[in-house]
């Protein structure tokens, strides 16, 4: 059977997906700045001119790399939540999935690392990185209303806040279970998650 032909459109999104994959090899090796535009061509096998039929920049494909982070990262949060009946459901696909992230943790959180100082420095890029914050802050605020709601508990707090809370326990639990893997452990987000809801929820009924 022949293979059907590319359109014209399907070839350049190809070539763009190769770039944007190159740069993020190279991104995560050699850091934004470190990497050139005649590196990522070259990686992702064409020319310099190939790379400027593309994009105009580095800078443009950033982000686009960005963008693209982004959306993925906010649909795989919306999966998480599709169809959940409990927190405890919850805390079980959430554990899976910081088992499954943490094979390849190393050039995830290296990349992404990448990306946020990249945006900390390019004030135009910090809505993309904010979108997929608050995408995945969105649904711990949705988790933590479902779950406190079920104990009969009271939150402490402003839900959001809580959220926050949690969102940035797992950035720093997963930098330390890079930077210093020893005591740490692939499930200790979801274990961390689960303690401070406990200690919530007796709060709530001690006050």
């Amino acid at each position: 059977m022949t293979a059907r032909r590319l359109t014209r459109e399907e070839s350049r999104e190809q070539t763009r997906q190769r770039l944007l994959a190159a740069a993020a090899e190279l991104f995560s090796e050699r850091g934004v700045n470190g990497t050139s535009v005649e590196q990522i061509a070259e990686r992702a096998g064409f020319t310099r001119g190939a790379f400027y039929g593309n994009f105009d920049g580095k800078h443009e494909l950033v982000v686009e790399l960005l963008r693209r982070r982004t959306q993925r990262e906010a649909e795989e949060v919306t999966a998480l939540g599709e169809g959940v009946g409990s927190f405890a459901e919850m805390m079980d696909r959430l554990r899976a999935w910081n088992v499954e992230r943490a094979e390849h943790l190393d050039g995830w959180l290296t990349l992404r690392t990448e990306l946020a100082l990249y945006a900390l420095r390019n004030p135009e890029a910090r809505p993309l990185v904010g979108e997929g914050e608050k995408s995945t802050r969105a649904l711990l605020e949705t988790s933590v209303r479902t779950e406190l709601a079920a104990r009969g508990a009271e939150p402490p707090a402003d839900p959001a806040f809580l959220a926050l809370i949690l969102h940035a326990l797992e950035d720093g639990l997963l930098l330390q279970r890079f930077l210093s893997p020893e005591g740490t452990g692939d499930e200790d987000v979801v274990d961390a998650v689960q303690l401070l809801m406990r200690s919530w929820t007796a709060l709530s009924r001690s006050s």
